[in-house]
């Protein structure tokens, strides 16, 4: 038999060093980042022979930096595809053209290096590399997001210059193992460098430190350093390894109080710096919990990118990305789908964010071949997973945040599994196992499901979810498992909707501990058009013969790290602070955090009418206990003459290590009075309507044109991605184009009265508006809109609005409703009632593949001002009635032709669009479609607006 290449060979190279934490040592390091030079063949055949000689001559070469992916430096594409392998499924075979990378590096190695160990060390190679040091071949490796070190003592010289020479190729064994939903994209992408390992070093550090009962016990484990010490200075503990303390005095280590203990371990010859986190992960009655405390996971799914670096990422990236968590009362990360640069998890730990750190692992294509020779289930793949899973778990052992390891991502199922699960239960019984493709409770600790829809989460949280698995004692085994949502939410383009009632389930029911957005940021590549106009690109931007879209563009950030409308969403939502109340009863301040009481938060409040605020101070709240209340009396009441609310922020009330002092938590609003009904006072008076299209032309020197019915909105992407979308059915029956015919156009009683149908070509539904138009005192238009649908119709409609264009050089909107930002009937829990302005162009929301945006919901009034000085003034004047709102420099149509925001062009009007009813948003891209509370079918409907000039 052919022996295979080593690109090709799963097996892990026996050359490699044994997998051991990292760690932070006084030991001599130096950093091989910086530039390399650098050449690129498009099979490995044509790389360069002879390239690792020190004599090699490289001077034609180009530089290429390390950390970086070639593809994003002009060598080769990125290529997305989020289930499909780029290359035949033929394992453990990869194509001849195989793009190969050759990197030269000389770095001067110190005399003083002599007599002791030399490592060279690699946090992150995608997907296989070879390695020589000074023309001599030290190793092999695959595993991508995985370390890998090699013993260098016998070719390095000290005193002198020293050449590595890397060999890296874009496809490999190790390829089938990594289809993980993101770009393809290979390179040198995390840190190399070269370690002094001292004689009577530190080899490995375990360290173990848990909480029970309120006492610390205490004990690191070492090794190649018996004669080492172990110290915990600021407790009095100067231990030998392996000896266990109990320590009265110590303070546990969660996600909300992330106390961490600087602790030592010291030969003569190396200090090894840990900070360590005391805390202990139990499942217990069925219920995970730290420390003794149910968790509530308010988890992301964490993919590692930048849109001009990819995985690349820098520490300041890992930090912006930890900082904007926990200002969004996000408490969990699951590391998708593999483990996060090393400094990610130090983060965690010192900023508080409980992590399901996951192994470098996903076969997902073989799904479209019928998981056939899944390596999954392949004894000829068996010691390769091994393999990752015990480099990850060895590295991040120590690692406080680390509450839970996960064997990889869609995989399949089959024997290999057994051999990772047994790894990580053998060296780390303390922390729970995870895997979501376990459908009976094998290789699993916790019962996982992606993307389950509502109901199905509340038989769950009954324990009354059906059968599983084939094994009715494994099956019955499981459902006494906590259930975490791995994945849901799907956070592509404008959504996801449906989260506040997933939290409602969560909280109602202890089994359901919560779950991850999928995911964090929108993996959008910066780049240019032909006309140097900037934006993210996605697949098929780049020419790949094989790609999935927009897929790769679904997370809460985008890709600049800006917050989307989802992730202010998802903030509120997930609140640690209830605040509630009713304009006849108390407010009620509920506690939701597992371990910290209410006494860091400030409370303050305004009252406002109509917007406009006239009264504020601050509350004296009780510390409360973590899952306690306190009710407290109003401290503000309303006279009745205009609609007041009272909002209540829970702010911090001191600087924490991630929010300045004032940084809001979570709030409330509590309706003290409701909007009074105006009384519209009749006048004769012209009517500038257009008697052929019975629509209005002109309002107190304005020109207007509408409104139209309108039953479209541009596709989002919860719309348009699944065969079965909600979008397929409204184009096939002609939402987008439909006409419109004015059935009559009459005066009565002082008012004209306009009747038009507007209805789908080829079909014989339709709808009937009825539009009563009544002039006012001061130049005003009252509007009576009553909608009636004819005819049997099917299937859901997107909207009932209103549709005027206004001249384009009205440019800012000032509203009283729901606000800030955008907000729909399944996604308004951020926006709260209030007084607003923005621009026009500040309403849109930049999704990377344009759609439906920039809604503003429960609208009383907005004014629609700029240029001239005239504008328009548009009121609900129903007392409690609202209108969504919606104001463009481009129509739908336009919206749904783009590919990128670039694409969208301000025409010569302003549109306008009132909502009278609209559809949720859902989460259908991946998940479920819009709960049925949320959604919109052809039913009567009626709406008063009154019209003036602003």
């Amino acid at each position: 038999m052919t022996s295979l290449p080593y690109h090709e060979d799963p097996l892990p190279d026996a050359r490699m060093l044994p997998p051991r934490a990292a760690v932070t040592s006084d030991a001599p390091r130096l950093s091989l980042n910086g530039q390399w030079r650098f050449d690129l063949a498009a099979t490995v055949a044509e790389a360069p022979a002879g390239f690792s000689d020190p004599g090699f001559d490289d001077g034609g070469w180009a530089e290429l930096p390390v950390p970086a992916h070639w593809q994003l430096h002009g060598y080769g594409r990125p290529a997305y595809t989020n289930v499909r392998y780029p290359f035949p499924i033929d394992p453990p075979h990869v194509p001849t053209e195989n793009p190969t990378g050759s990197y030269r590096r000389t770095i001067a190695v110190p005399a003083g290096w002599a007599g002791g160990r030399v490592v060279l060390r690699f946090e992150g190679v995608d997907s296989c590399f070879a390695v020589w040091v000074n023309g001599h071949e030290v190793g092999t490796a695959q595993g991508s997001r995985l370390p890998a070190e090699f013993d260098v003592t016998e070719v390095v010289r000290p005193g002198e210059d020293n050449l590595v020479a890397v060999r890296v190729h874009q496809w490999s064994a190790g390829s089938y193992l990594e289809d993980q939903d993101m770009w393809w994209m290979s390179g040198i992408f995390r840190d190399v460098a070269l370690l002094s390992r001292p004689d009577g070093g530190v080899d490995d550090v375990y360290v173990h430190a848990g909480y029970y009962g309120g006492a610390g016990r205490f004990r690191v484990d070492v090794d190649g350093a018996p004669q080492a010490r172990v110290l915990l200075p600021e407790l009095g503990v100067d231990v030998a390894p392996g000896e266990e303390v109990r320590l009265e005095a110590v303070q546990p280590w969660s996600a909300e109080v992330p106390r961490l203990y600087d602790v030592q371990v010291v030969t003569d010859t190396e200090r090894v710096d840990l900070r360590v986190g005391f805390r202990t992960v139990r499942i217990a009655d069925g219920l995970l919990t730290v420390n003794g405390n149910r968790v509530l996971l308010r988890g992301v799914n964490r993919h590692e990118f930048h849109p001009d670096r990819g995985r690349a990422v820098t520490e300041q990236d890992m930090l912006d990305d930890v900082l904007l968590m926990k200002r969004h009362n996000i408490n969990a990360v699951r590391t998708s789908h593999y483990p996060p640069h090393p400094r990610f998890l130090d983060l965690c730990d010192e900023y508080g964010l409980y992590v399901v750190d996951e192994c470098d692992f996903e076969t997902h294509g073989f799904e479209h071949v019928g998981w056939r020779r899944n390596p999954t289930d392949d004894p000829t793949w068996a010691e390769a997973l091994a393999d990752r899973m015990r480099r990850m778990v060895e590295r991040d052992k120590n690692h406080a945040s680390v509450i839970m390891w996960s064997l990889g991502n869609e995989s399949g199922t089959g024997r290999n599994l057994a051999l990772m699960y047994g790894y990580a239960k053998d060296r780390d019984p303390g922390r729970p196992v995870h895997y979501e493709r376990a459908p009976d409770g094998r290789w699993s600790d916790v019962y996982s499901r992606m993307y389950a829809p509502h109901d199905e989460v509340e038989l769950i949280g009954r324990r009354e979810e059906p059968a599983r698995g084939v094994d009715p004692v494994q099956d019955a085994a499981r459902r006494e498992s906590p259930f975490v949502l791995c994945e849901y939410g799907h956070a592509m383009g404008n959504g996801p909707g449906g989260l506040t009632e997933y939290q409602q389930l969560f909280e109602a029911h202890p089994r359901c501990q919560g779950g991850f957005i999928w995911e964090w940021i929108d993996h959008g590549i910066r780049t240019r058009d032909a006309q140097g106009r900037e934006f993210y690109g996605y697949g098929g931007d780049f020419g790949e013969e094989l790609h999935d879209g927009n897929f790769v563009a679904d997370g809460l950030l985008f890709p600049d790290r800006t917050p989307s409308p989802g992730l202010h969403e998802f903030a509120k939502v997930i609140e640690p602070v209830r605040i509630s109340g009713a304009a006849d009863g108390p407010l009620r301040i509920t506690n939701l955090y597992e371990a910290r009481d209410l006494a860091h938060l400030r409370f303050t409040w305004t009252a406002e009418e109509e917007g406009a605020e006239v009264a504020a101070g601050e509350l004296d709240v009780p510390s409360v206990a973590p899952g306690g209340s306190v009710e407290l009396d109003l401290p503000a009441k309303a006279d009745g003459g205009a609609e007041t609310w009272l909002t209540v922020r829970a702010v911090l009330a001191a600087d924490e290590p991630w929010a300045k002092a004032g940084h809001e938590i979570a709030w409330g609003q509590v309706r003290l009075a409701e909007r009074p009904p105006a009384e519209a006072i009749r006048a004769d008076g012209p009517i500038a309507l257009d008697p052929v299209r019975g629509v209005l032309t002109g309002l107190a020197g304005l020109a207007v044109d509408g409104p139209r019915l309108d039953a479209w909105r541009a596709p989002t992407d919860n719309d348009r991605i699944r065969p079965d979308a909600a979008a397929v059915g409204w184009q096939a029956i002609g939402l987008d184009r439909l006409r419109h015919r004015v059935q009559d156009v009459r005066h009565e009683d002082g008012s004209i009265v306009v009747r038009t149908r507007t209805a789908p070509a080829a079909l014989d539904v339709g709808l009937l508006t009825t539009m009563r138009w009544t002039p006012l005192a001061g130049a005003g238009l009252q509007l009576d809109v009553s909608v009636q649908p004819e005819g049997e119709w099917t299937g859901s409609l997107p909207r009932l609005g209103l549709l005027w264009s206004l001249p384009a050089d009205l440019d800012t909107v000032t509203w009283y409703g729901g606000g800030p930002g955008e907000a729909y009937p399944d996604t308004r829990a951020a926006a709260r009632v209030g007084r607003f302005t923005s621009s026009i162009d500040a309403l849109q929301t930049p999704y990377v593949m344009p759609q439906e945006n920039g809604r503003r919901t429960d609208v009383r009034w907005a004014e629609i001002t700029g240029g001239s000085g005239t504008g328009l003034r548009v009121a609900a004047e129903d007392g409690p009635a609202t209108f969504g709102l919606t104001v463009r420099r481009w129509t739908s149509a336009d919206l749904a032709a783009a590919r990128h925001p670039v694409d969208l062009v301000p025409g010569d009007r302003v549109w306008l669009t009132v909502d009278l009813a609209h559809r949720g948003v859902g989460t259908a891209s991946c998940g479920p479609d819009v709960l049925p509370q949320h959604e919109l079918y052809a039913e009567p409907a009626s709406l008063r607006l009154v019209l003036t000039p602003a």
